[in-house]
């Protein structure tokens, strides 16, 4: 292949959250850190050259998003999802969890209920909590190691006072792509009952082979009108930092209220850099995506197999996308706390344990294996011997 996924680079002393915080946040500096959604892979080669580029000019001042921006989004939702969207549809924010928390506030009023499905993304919880709204929890069912939606519980948790829903389209932990069919069923209910439904799409570019992500938006214009989709390449092409968000609207009187909540707060000023590198990500970066499919692919089979051959009791959820692998840990019969403490003490290994996606997650522990697989595979060697020697 014409990347080199093996490398491994020192990110160390490059003010990286995960590697440079690893003794502030853990307490120990000899943490391997796996838990944060962060690669440890460079980026495109044509991005590198764009910013590059861009650095050379020398001057970093205030910047527009040009015409290129929005045909290079567009592009992308065309030709990887089968999505036809509008240029007008697209409001920029620094951050698709900064965009939850505007669509929080901008679309509900303190103490109305908000939808999710745990075990979810723990800054669901957060965004609803902190702006004085209440959770309302639809758990995902867990049959025979796949996760489905519940929509007769669903049914069974609305009222008058449920006024958003937030899903996770692919699920962070849980790795599943909604199909079509189950989107189909929640928007119909969400209509009936005016639910207005976000759906978080970071990590629909991450598809394992044989999975087709579907867009909620894409299904219906009824859908269209009443959802929000939150996109980014900041997880696709391992560009978080420089904090450039896309999210799409097509109903024209939600994106207006939008936009001006964005005005309102001043912080629609885009990252001069994050504008080279979307552009550059989503016109060049097909290749370099095909082939980090493939090797995030052979890192999931080593893990199976790994675990097989030496922690035959815990047990891998077979993820459809992400590089976010979600393991089930129960049969070890440890509480949540005890489990993190094994994998953080004596492991020293850092893992984002399941408990803090919601109580459905005790038990279970989450693993990022977008690393080279010398990382992948000395975090693996710490984590059996800390449960073979607890």
């Amino acid at each position: 292949m014409k990347y080199n996924f093996n490398e491994s680079i020192n990110r160390l002393q490059t003010n990286s959250v995960k590697w440079d915080e690893v003794e502030n946040l853990f307490g120990d500096k000899e943490i391997l850190p796996m838990w944060v959604a962060d690669m440890d892979f460079k980026v495109p080669q044509p991005v590198i050259e764009a910013l590059q580029k861009r650095v050379e000019h020398g001057i970093y001042g205030y910047t527009i998003r040009p015409d290129s921006y929005y045909e290079a989004t567009v592009g992308w939702m065309e030709r990887r999802h089968n999505w036809t969207i509008e240029k007008e549809w697209i409001c920029f924010t620094p951050g698709v969890v900064p965009a939850l928390g505007i669509l929080v506030q901008n679309f509900t009023k303190p103490g109305d209920k908000i939808l999710i499905q745990q075990p979810v993304y723990y800054p669901f919880m957060s965004v609803i909590e902190k702006n004085a709204r209440e959770i309302v929890n639809n758990p995902l069912r867990f049959e025979e190691g796949r996760y489905y939606m519940d929509f007769d519980d669903l049914e069974k948790k609305l009222d008058p006072s449920v006024k958003m829903m937030i899903i996770s389209n692919p699920h962070n932990p849980v790795g599943r792509v909604w199909s079509k069919e189950e989107l189909t069923k929640l928007g119909e209910i969400c209509l009936k009952h005016k639910i207005l439904v976000v759906s978080d799409d970071i990590h629909s570019d991450l598809l394992y082979e044989g999975n087709v992500h579907t867009p909620f938006a894409s299904i219906s214009e009824e859908f269209a009108q009443n959802s929000i989709t939150c996109t980014a390449p900041s997880k696709t092409f391992n560009l978080a930092g420089l904090q450039t968000s896309n999210i799409i609207i097509p109903n024209k009187e939600l994106r207006e209220s939008f936009n001006k909540a964005i005005e309102d707060r001043f912080i629609g000023m885009t990252n001069t850099f994050g504008v080279s590198a979307l552009i550059s990500a989503y016109e060049e970066g097909d290749e370099w995506l095909d082939q980090l499919l493939v090797y995030l692919k052979e890192n999931l089979e080593f893990l199976k197999e790994f675990i097989k051959s030496n922690i035959p009791e815990v047990k891998v959820i077979e993820p459809e996308a992400t590089y976010l692998v979600w393991l089930d840990c129960r049969a070890l019969g440890l509480e949540a706390k005890d489990l993190e403490h094994v994998i953080q003490k004596q492991g020293k290994v850092a893992f984002d344990e399941g408990y803090i996606f919601g109580k459905e997650g005790e038990g279970f522990t989450r693993i990022n294996i977008a690393c080279p697989r010398s990382i992948l595979e000395e975090g693996l060697k710490r984590f059996s011997q800390a449960l073979t020697n607890r």
